[in-house]
């Protein structure tokens, strides 16, 4: 954050090379002195006279000289220099302040773009002119956790790149940019190869590099286009000096991109880029704890994979409304730290500290579109095991596998749904990965055998760091890795060393595939003594109990960049490996914010060996792409409201994103719950896609066994609720994985012209039809929600074939709903048919059960649904035809007449849809 200082004019000075001397007159200086400054000194006793000859004799003169440089104006060729803006002109008034120029306060607040983002720095007047920007003060004091209008902000026509030529290929256009300014961070990359690429009728992409010397760029496949596009939905337009790049959609002509809003930065470790946005209306840029819509006014987010804040994972990819309905979407296809600065005009700019400028618009038409669009490129989400989307349960601090064995039995005895058992790092011996206490957790093999034998499963906890602090040949993870030489090094080409759960530890180098063979060998080994499941990588940021390393960090520019993003403890090394540590393909200045991302591709191809079965993964840390290979959870909470409430954001982020298997803590990690929290928490938590219920260490029990009857009950409900509903969100996760559909769905997707809708994230939508609104506060027996313009059912009465509560919303409100304690409120969408299954223990269970259809028919009486169905485990079973896809369709029909043969005694009455109908009884027998 840029904090500012108010001087005394006594204390304002300039500098730079743009400002005028204080000692140089100009000519409105001259018309401000005394005249008698402008003659040559002269006697007193001097007639006028003699006066006037003089001051003739010198107009003459100075006519003279100007005629003679006028006429070899004329004769002198054209420059061929490209025209430079000049540098903003600052004039000196007589009491000796400095005048702003005119257009800069002219410019708008909310069109002000920061000159000086260095967060931390105290921005002078003179420091801002040094870099030839404007300067204006305010008074007020900066809102807190923003940047606020920035006092230093750049002029109109302030110095960027030209583009010399442009020229077109067979998928686009070539140009290419020069600039002839230097700009105020080192190592300027002067001149700038543009490629502007016509992949898709719905996509462009657009890179640019350094022609003369290869950058990083990030290593995940991408596809790779032949041909143009042949009826791209969009134009694109340049803007010759300053450099700018304008796309807009060709249908409506909205501006989805205008870089020339601001100057293009390209550095070596400096790179920025700013853009219009058609609307305030912005998602996505995670991960970060905010609302599902992100605030314009004054918000930088940083990226830079962290724990605590920042925060876990790194996705640059943003979804935008425009005024219409319509959506587009943008990635920035870069790993290295950046901030993404939000403002309200509204606008948006990328700072970034390495890498490449590459990144792609993505023109759906509508969001859903969109969300394709972008999977298209980074990748669509891996069908989910079956029991993945079970009830799972897990906490820090078992202590001894007989308890969990009694928690698992009181789950059994109790008939509350369980398909997933877990452990944090207390099963293993003394934190060492790939180990498990043989005195405390003895049991622990034969406890997950007897999981498998009543169809449940079980996941176990894995850090990235590995202890180098066990005797030689004792530990063979460490012993067989140094021998690979898989590890992270440190700038010398030794072995970092860092410091996490088991002590000082090094960290695995995912980015090597020999460390892929390695981290196989480890699960497998392991695989054998204690048959899991699933892995669940934590602190795979990497996380580190260091800042750098044992040994420190060297004092270099990959530590100490010109520019840091506003990470929590200012420095790139903080809590993690040094920035100039070496790994296989890059520095980890470059590829830090991979390092889940890696880890998850090797976890998810070793379990695929191991068990020949879908893999279930859960990582902290993740980039785009990373839904292919595991799923994710929001991190550690806290048992409090409000992080119940901030968990429908995350999880409605992550779902266009592109890793729709996420969900939260239920009932809170850190802190004790209490018992309302954690009931309307599993209620809520039961539509989380991945839902499990974990605790701390030292925390009071928070499975449902350990609360009262009445919760207990409660809580048993909403998972069986959860459980009969898994056809439906099985079929979900079938169309995420081939279509890349969301699985939890906002509203605004569904109702694209009801802008109520762009920022509802207290309430979501399973798919495209069954609306959820939780209790998110403390002593409520209800809840307010939103009901677009439709038809809806109350999916309680529906699914117990009664249609006595039918909402018929003919313009949108919000309507208070009952919500006793043991009730979520669900409702359906008019037009649907949702399959359910009788619930059960487990979901291989359930999944034996017959199937039930709930038929939700429109005001013109038609419905339509879809099921999706395999063996729940075998890989690639769609792309192998070995599956069963039913589709289903409801038309009303009017049916006239209905006879009944073998009725023996004529009926008092008949009704129909509960009202009585006329009929006529007779008595034939043969």
């Amino acid at each position: 954050m840029v904090s500012y200082k108010r001087l005394t004019p006594e204390e304002v000075h300039f500098a730079g090379a743009a400002l005028l001397d204080p000692d140089e007159t100009t000519d409105t200086d001259l018309k401000e002195v005394n005249p008698e400054l402008l003659l040559l000194p002269q006697s007193r006793r001097c007639s006028i006279t003699v006066a006037l000859l003089t001051l003739g004799g010198l107009i003459v003169v100075l006519f003279g000289i100007w005629l003679l440089g006028t006429i070899f104006w004329l004769h002198k060729p054209p420059s061929t220099e490209p025209h430079r803006p000049p540098p903003p002109a600052v004039a000196k008034s007589p009491n000796g302040t400095w005048l702003q120029p005119e257009p800069c306060s002219q410019i708008p607040e909310a069109w002000r773009f920061d000159c000086y983002p260095e967060r931390g720095a105290v921005v002078t007047e003179e420091m801002c002119h040094a870099r030839n920007c404007c300067f204006i003060q305010r008074s007020q004091a900066k809102t807190s956790g923003r940047n606020g209008v920035p006092w230093c902000f750049y002029t109109p026509d302030y110095p960027s790149y030209e583009l010399v030529s442009i020229t077109d290929t067979e998928i686009g256009k070539v140009g290419k940019l020069l600039r002839n300014k230097k700009t105020y961070y080192p190592k300027d990359i002067d001149a700038l190869q543009m490629e502007v690429l016509y992949e898709e009728d719905n996509r462009l992409r657009v890179k640019i590099t350094d022609p003369a010397e290869k950058r990083y760029e990030v290593p995940i496949d991408v596809p790779v286009v032949q041909k143009k596009a042949p009826n791209p939905s969009y134009t694109v337009d340049f803007i010759k000096e300053p450099f700018g790049l304008i796309v807009k959609r060709t249908q409506t002509g909205t501006v989805l991109l205008n870089t020339s809003i601001a100057p293009l930065f390209y550095a070596d470790q400096f790179l920025q880029m700013s853009t219009l946005l058609p609307s305030r209306f912005i998602y996505g840029l995670g991960e970060h704890r905010s609302n599902f819509l992100h605030d314009v006014q004054w918000n930088t987010l940083t990226m830079w994979a962290r724990d605590l804040t920042n925060l876990y994972g790194v996705h640059p990819f943003y979804l935008s409304m425009e005024s219409d309905g319509m959506a587009h979407g943008f990635f920035m296809l870069n790993s290295n730290a950046m901030d993404v600065a939000l403002q309200p005009a509204p606008a948006l700019t990328w700072r970034m500290i390495g890498g490449i400028l590459d990144f792609y618009i993505f023109l759906g038409p509508d969001p859903s579109s969109v969300i394709a669009q972008y999977l298209d490129v980074v990748g669509k989400p891996a069908m989910p095991i079956f029991w993945a989307l079970g009830y799972h349960l897990c906490r820090w601090g078992y202590k001894t596998s007989n308890k969990i064995w009694n928690v698992v039995k009181e789950m059994r005895n109790y008939g509350i749904p369980q398909d997933v058992q877990w452990n944090d790092i207390d099963y293993m011996d003394h934190a060492l990965d790939f180990t498990y206490d043989t005195v405390n957790f003895s049991s622990l093999p034969d406890l997950v055998k007897d999981l498998h034998r009543h169809d449940q499963h079980y996941v176990m906890i894995l850090d990235p760091g590995i202890s180098n602090s066990q005797l030689p040949g004792s530990y063979w993870p460490f012993d067989e890795g140094m021998k690979r030489g898989i590890f992270i090094n440190d700038s010398n080409g030794d072995v970092l060393i860092g410091k996490v759960w088991p002590g000082l530890t090094a960290f695995p180098d995912f980015s090597n595939p020999d460390t892929h063979e390695w981290w196989y060998q480890n699960l497998k080994r392991f695989h054998e003594k204690v048959p899991f499941d699933g892995v669940w990588i934590d602190m795979n940021e990497p996380s580190n109990f260091f800042d750098g390393s044992l040994n420190g960090c060297p004092d270099n520019e990959l530590e100490n960049p010109p520019y840091t993003p506003g990470i929590l403890g200012g420095t790139l090394k903080a809590k993690t490996v040094c920035a100039s540590a070496r790994q296989k393909i890059s520095t980890h200045y470059n590829i830090h914010s991979l390092y889940g991302l890696m880890e998850a591709k090797a976890t998810e191809s070793a379990l695929r060996k191991i068990t020949n079965k879908r893999p279930f993964v859960i990582s902290r840390s993740t980039f785009p792409s990373q839904g292919k290979y595991s799923g994710h959870w929001l991190g550690d909470n806290r048992s409090q409201w409000k992080d119940l409430a901030t968990s429908i954001p995350g999880m409605l982020t992550f779902n266009i994103l592109g890793i729709p298997l996420i969900g939260a803590d239920i009932c809170g990690f850190g802190g004790s719950t209490t018992e309302e929290l954690c009931v309307r928490w599993t209620q809520l938590g039961a539509f989380y896609p991945f839902s499990r219920n974990h605790n701390s260490i030292d925390e009071q029990d928070q499975e449902p066994t350990a609360f009262s009857p009445a919760a207990r009950t409660a809580m048993k409900e909403a998972i069986l609720l959860r459980y009969s509903l898994f056809p439906h969100l099985y079929t979900l996760f079938h169309h995420a994985h081939i279509s890349g559909h969301t699985v939890v769905t906002p509203l605004l997707f569904q109702f694209l012209t009801d802008e109520k809708t762009y920022g509802i994230d207290k309430q979501f939508l399973w798919g495209k039809s069954l609306l959820v609104t939780p209790v998110l506060e403390a002593g409520r027996d209800y809840v307010v929600g939103y009901f677009p313009k439709g038809l809806w059912y109350d999916f309680h009465t529906v699914s117990h074939t009664s249609l006595e509560t039918l909402l018929e919303i003919h313009n949108s409100l919000s309507i208070n709903l009952q919500a006793p304690k043991d009730k979520i409120n669900l409702h359906l969408r008019e037009g649907s048919v949702i399959p359910t299954q009788r619930p059960n223990a487990t979901l291989w269970v359930s999944s034996g059960q017959p199937l039930h259809l709930i038929v939700s028919l429109s005001e013109d009486g038609l419905a339509k649904g879809d099921l999706f169905w395999d063996d729940g485990e075998t890989l690639d079973t769609y792309e192998k035809d070995q599956y069963a896809y039913i589709y289903f369709t409801a038309t009303y029909i009017t049916v006239e007449t209905v006879s009944f043969y073998g009725v023996k005694t004529e009926p008092e009455n008949v009704t129909v849809n509960s009202q009585e109908a006329a009929f006529t009884y007779r008595s034939c027998w043969l």
